[in-house]
């Protein structure tokens, strides 16, 4: 099975060739991705390149691997268990009425998922269809000066519910 130039096992359990999530999970480890929130029991939570909406992040699984249904067991429910505690850090420190989770896996073919915190900031018109609606050639670069205040709070709220691990 071909993928956007990347070929899959027969299972589409293993990529051949790394994707850019692998390239994120690796600067994770290697502690040079600078939008890193904090270091989960699946994964990395990261902020978003583009804050499209406020408080954008992914939840990126380490080790990498080409969907959610290659995840077993207790790695599945790690994975989504870590999603969900994110979205829940997320609501209360934003004031989001709601958080859109995503796991699509269309243009880079490893799973990761997008956490979007949605609610009456956003525009009228875009409220209340689906964020990639958002004009995303506008939408606000990461910028670690910006989002940092905003990271450290998320990373503290992650660890105070037990989400986060020490140590990255």
């Amino acid at each position: 099975m071909r993928a956007r130039g990347r070929t899959l096992g027969s299972a589409g359990l293993r990529l051949s060739v790394p994707t850019l999530i692998h390239q994120r999970v690796r600067e994770a480890q290697q502690g040079t991705n600078p939008r890193v929130v904090a270091r989960t029991a699946s994964g990395w939570v990261v902020m978003g390149e583009s804050q499209v909406v406020a408080g954008y992040c992914l939840l990126l699984p380490d080790p990498v691997v080409p969907h959610l249904n290659a995840l077993a067991g207790e790695a599945r429910e790690a994975f989504l268990r870590d999603m969900v505690a994110v979205g829940d850090a997320l609501l209360r420190l934003t004031g989001a009425a709601r958080i859109n989770y995503e796991i699509l896996g269309n243009l880079e073919p490893a799973l990761h998922a997008h956490l979007f915190p949605r609610g009456d900031a956003e525009p009228p018109d875009v409220r209340t269809r689906p964020v990639w609606f958002h004009d995303w050639q506008a939408a606000r670069p990461f910028d670690p000066d910006v989002d940092g205040p905003f990271m450290e709070t998320l990373a503290r709220e992650l660890e105070r519910t037990g989400v986060a691990r020490r140590g990255g």
